[in-house]
């Protein structure tokens, strides 16, 4: 077995973390650290867990036994435990956005913070694992990726990697409230969000530069990406509707094969025929991508998964599976909930 801790466990992205290991059949979750809920059986706090997770919350993570670490501390909180992490030989994947930016210049210039640990900030695979399996595999801290660029791009990837569209992009997104955590604010309180779609952090939200880096990386050059978040009154799941312009025409059937193709073996992206659906892949790791054409020349993909799952400790499991070699399914090979 894979001995497996959790550093920041109290919060959503932990709780599910949780969840999705306690039944893995390689990984064994064997500590979880919350400050705030320090010697408190985890169950308490999670009654999910209860008969599944016999541990205690620890204050800060012991020097046990262990081969991973998930961190799931917020955003300036990671960078300050994953270097101690490292040099204990472990390896890590962070939760946070410390290490997706590969530039400390643009993590400051959106995250207003300036990044302590260049040297690993240089080090981290960034973890999209059906765009960067061979580089995770061998990888000792990954960079999990955030939930909007994990939809969008996997629902833009097949055009910009093969070249086929311009190097502009329009990404449309809707998401559901739990990915603003569990703290509620003026804008997610149930009674101000259940009845309206909000548009929010236009221009200014810290996705967009994630999302353009990984599309210049499959481009392999520029990419200009705006990119408009709204939040709607679901909980779980949310929905990228991206534009892209075609360099030559190409009909809707060709871009099918072609998606199909590109994802062929990638067991947690499916291609369906019209429009996906949030509630297929709501409680599952499943990216569910749907294809149109709008005018003579504009693909439009829609691309869903849970903003939880594959947008967070679901893909954080599938990396993990990579690292150890396991099979990437492991842990993971279930369903949406359909409802």
């Amino acid at each position: 077995m894979i001995n497996a801790a959790i550093v920041g466990g109290s919060g959503y992205t932990g709780g599910e973390l949780a969840r999705l290991l306690c039944r893995h059949p390689k990984i064994s979750l064997e500590a979880m650290t919350s400050r705030q809920n320090a010697g408190v059986k985890v169950s308490h706090v999670m009654s999910y867990l209860e008969g599944f997770v016999d541990l205690r919350f620890e204050e800060k993570l012991g020097n046990g036994d262990y081969d991973l670490v998930f961190v799931a501390a917020p955003h300036g909180a990671s960078m300050e435990v994953v270097p101690d992490l490292l040099k204990r030989g472990l390896r890590v994947i962070d939760l946070s956005g410390d290490y997706r930016l590969s530039d400390p210049s643009i993590y400051r210039k959106w995250y207003g913070l300036d990044h302590k640990d260049h040297d690993n900030l240089g080090r981290a695979v960034y973890g999209i694992p059906e765009l960067f399996h061979e580089r995770i595999a061998g990888a000792d801290l990954i960079a999990n990726p955030g939930c909007y660029p994990t939809c969008s791009a996997l629902g833009l990837a097949p055009l910009f990697a093969k070249g086929l569209v311009e190097s502009h992009a329009i990404v449309d997104a809707k998401s559901g409230t739990s990915g603003a955590g569990q703290q509620p604010t003026a804008v997610t309180h149930h009674p101000v969000c259940a009845s309206q779609v909000t548009p929010y952090k236009v221009g200014t939200h810290r996705h967009a530069p994630e999302i353009q880096m990984v599309l210049e990386r499959l481009a392999r050059g520029f990419v200009d990406v705006v990119f408009t978040p709204h939040l709607i009154p679901i909980v779980r799941g949310m929905l990228c509707t991206s534009y892209a312009r075609l360099n030559e025409p190409m009909d809707l059937g060709s871009i099918q094969l072609l998606y199909r193709e590109y994802y062929h073996g990638k067991r947690f992206v499916r291609v369906v025929q019209g429009t996906p659906s949030i509630i297929s892949v709501v409680g599952s790791n499943f990216c569910e991508i749907g294809l149109a054409t709008a005018g003579k020349d504009t693909v439009v993909a829609m691309s869903t998964i849970d903003n939880l799952v594959k947008g967070g400790s679901g893909q954080a499991v599938q990396n993990a599976n990579i690292m150890f070699g396991l099979e990437e399914a492991s842990g993971l090979d279930f369903p949406g909930l359909g409802v």
